[in-house]
């Protein structure tokens, strides 16, 4: 059984409430929920987590490591675009992550289609809302199952 974790950063706590032309209607909770259901579908368990600090999201990037997680979903919200300190805590683990972007980060302003995380992880899904989070689980797995 693959351990998955689904890490999202910051405001995509409001999701639901921000922005819903962007981000659309439905909730983190709705996603997390719709993730755990989904998983065992692919041999997969998986666990969520949200926060708006930086050093949270890295402490559990440490853990994942540390607890044996097989994969890691990240949302790097903002912190996509500035924080090397996440870009260096996804290098220093040997968990394979892929980074997701519910919107098209390359149709929105300049700023966000640079991302200092992705050259760390083994892929990136973006423009394709919720369904993006299913895609980067069915990648994730079977790059695992693959051994990569």
């Amino acid at each position: 059984m693959k351990k998955i974790l689904v890490l999202n950063g910051p405001n995509l706590n409001l999701l639901g409430k921000r922005e819903p032309d962007i981000y659309g209607s439905n909730t983190l909770e709705y996603l997390v929920e719709h993730l755990k259901k989904l998983a065992p579908s692919y041999d997969a368990v998986v666990n969520a987590f949200q926060s708006n600090h930086e050093g949270e999201l890295i402490d559990y990037i440490h853990k994942a490591d540390e607890e044996n997680y097989t994969g890691i979903i990240l949302n790097p919200g903002a912190f996509t675009h500035y924080s090397y300190a996440i870009r260096d805590a996804i290098a220093s683990i040997n968990v394979p992550v892929i980074e997701v972007h519910i919107s098209n980060v390359h149709a929105r302003e300049a700023f966000r289609r640079d991302s200092i995380t992705a050259p760390v992880t083994v892929g990136q899904i973006v423009g394709l809302g919720f369904f993006g989070y299913e895609l980067a689980l069915k990648a994730l797995t079977e790059y695992i199952k693959r051994g990569e």
